[in-house]
């Protein structure tokens, strides 16, 4: 029999959750039937699925060693060489500038650097996060950029900051803004609404104003920052923020970001290409907006960061415009 005291990282959520993450390699039936039979304990009592778990409770484990052993996931220990571009940190949260060409989390299979695994690291040698004593909890992060897409990525530190981030960007309590130069002049601000469907084998995304099946609509703010010689800096505000949202809905627009290989115009690519070794789109998600967040984060109410760019972009912009 194993005892398991919760602490902070697995308080206030739901017992089958936590047993979902602890024994990672048991199948929801086998926890389902654990708990029905009473194998499994809440403070020494019959436990639910339901139940809420909070900081103090005693989860109670009447399996074998050879059980758990078989069942629970095994944490490897990560070393990464990145060290994460920091804006901004606290106790709860870290803010880091994810430069172009690096993958925001780990995409399986062969080891490849990304910001999760850079954050992991570094916290780990901060002392911060120790991964033996953690019983399902590792710091993650909670919005994704495109590998070539550079900009704020924010992580959490711990379990109730990263519930209540989520949280927060799914009622669009966090304002994500971008910065993005496009072929074409683009003469006023507006607000453009469409259906995205993705081609998961292409990996590439549609856009179009007819709702089709399977298609998932989208916002999309648009903020002219300048204009020259055919060219637009735009300020782009995701309402919604689905694959490859910015550079396929501009491009469906008539106004494809330069350097992009995937939806852009090839003869502004070739010129940015040849003039200046973009390779990739030029866009950037440089500023984050925090509004009406609750609990442990309400610190962070009307806070707003920016990142710099790297200096590729920042002599397009100025050669430019």
């Amino acid at each position: 029999m194993r005892e398991i005291i919760i602490d902070k990282n697995e308080s206030n959520q739901r017992l089958d959750r936590f047993l979902k993450k602890y024994l990672a390699n048991a199948t929801q039936g086998f926890i389902y039937k654990m708990l029905r039979k009473k194998n499994i304990k809440l403070n020494g009592s019959k436990a639910n699925p339901e139940d809420i778990i909070v900081e103090g409770d005693l989860v109670q484990l009447y399996l074998s060693d050879e059980t758990l052993d078989k069942f629970m996931a095994v944490k490897d220990e990560i070393k990464s060489k990145l060290l994460p571009n920091i804006l901004y940190e606290d106790e709860n949260i870290i803010l880091i500038n994810k430069p172009m060409g690096i993958l925001s989390h780990g995409a399986g299979g062969k080891f490849e650097e990304n910001i999760v695994d850079s954050m992991i690291s570094y916290l780990i040698e901060k002392g911060e996060y120790v991964p033996r004593i953690e019983k399902t909890f590792t710091p993650s992060i909670c919005n994704r950029l495109d590998r070539n897409t550079s900009g704020i990525i924010i992580g959490a530190k711990n379990y109730q900051s990263l519930k209540t981030m989520n949280e927060a960007i799914k009622e669009k309590k966090v304002r994500k803004f971008y910065k993005t130069i496009v072929k074409g002049k683009v003469t006023k601000d507006f607000k453009a609404e469409g259906f995205l469907n993705k081609d998961e084998d292409r990996n590439m995304v549609e856009v179009s104003k007819e709702n089709i099946e399977g298609a998932k609509k989208i916002e999309t703010h648009v903020k002219v920052l300048k204009t020259c010689n055919g060219y637009s800096l735009l300020e782009i505000e995701l309402i919604t923020g689905r694959t490859h949202q910015i550079r396929g809905h501009l491009s469906s627009l008539g106004y494809p970001v330069i350097g992009d290989r995937k939806y852009g115009n090839p003869d502004a690519n070739k010129k940015f290409k040849s003039e200046y070794n973009l390779e990739n789109q030029w866009l950037h998600g440089y500023k984050i907006e925090f509004n009406g967040l609750s609990g442990p984060l309400e610190y962070l109410n009307g806070k707003s960061f920016e990142a710099p760019m790297e200096e590729k972009y920042l002599r397009i912009e100025k050669d430019l415009f």
